[in-house]
């Protein structure tokens, strides 16, 4: 899913680009792109913890599932608060973006998931379970 979604994601950094550039100049232009490019970030971060998590155990993948997403929330506030002290950086238009993005980030992984992909998650069965078949 995660590559599916890059693509799109890369073309809405380029159009949040631009669409700044165009209404109020460079500064705006490159905070509405980190803004959408910290969302596809966070999404591409997410989908590849949760799939590395779905091989080591159910444990590890609620865990990652949970707290994952404290972590990245806390690291997309940190870059907001980080990039903030730079002249340059529009807060409001990396808001602005981000949070279009988000959802439509959102509504593209629910069309993924009702036609189908990712239903059939496979976790690995935990050591001394005792449900294999025996011959």
């Amino acid at each position: 899913m995660v590559r599916r979604g890059l693509v799109p994601g890369a073309a809405a950094t380029v159009l949040a680009l631009v669409a700044g550039l165009v209404a109020a100049g460079p500064g705006v232009g490159a905070s509405a792109a980190l803004g959408v490019a910290v969302v596809v970030a966070n999404f591409s971060a997410n989908g590849l913890a949760l799939a590395w998590a779905a091989g080591v155990s159910p444990v590890a993948y609620q865990a990652v599932a949970l707290g994952g997403y404290l972590v990245r929330i806390g690291v997309i506030l940190g870059l907001l608060f980080g990039l903030a002290r730079l002249s340059w950086f529009s807060a409001p238009a990396f808001g602005f973006a981000a949070i279009p993005a988000a959802v439509l980030l959102l509504a593209y992984e629910a069309r993924l998931w009702l036609r189908g992909l990712g239903q059939e998650l496979v976790l690995p069965e935990p050591p001394g379970s005792g449900t294999r078949d025996l011959p």
